[in-house]
């Protein structure tokens, strides 16, 4: 799960989030599911097989893409939960 605090320029994380990073996330290794909401602010939660193949995701080269991303709109700040 990834919470977001409310960004600078909330329209321009709502865009990029939907259009560039989602994409990003959709093709991580083992993802089984995934879902989001603007309702908080924004939460991201992705369904793994288990905590080995949510690990191994995160640590590919796809995972790491998709970390390195965020800081091109979460100017909120982004919290991981596992």
């Amino acid at each position: 799960m990834v919470l977001y605090s409310k960004p600078a320029e909330p329209d321009h994380f709502r865009d990029y989030y939907v259009t560039n990073h989602l994409p990003l996330v959709m093709n991580l290794p083992g993802l089984l599911a995934w879902r989001y909401s603007f309702d908080v602010f924004a939460v991201f939660e992705g369904d793994f097989a288990d905590a080995a193949a949510m690990a191994a995701a995160r640590a590919s080269p796809r995972g790491r893409r998709v970390a390195a991303d965020v800081a091109n709109y979460a100017t909120g700040g982004a919290v991981v939960i596992h």
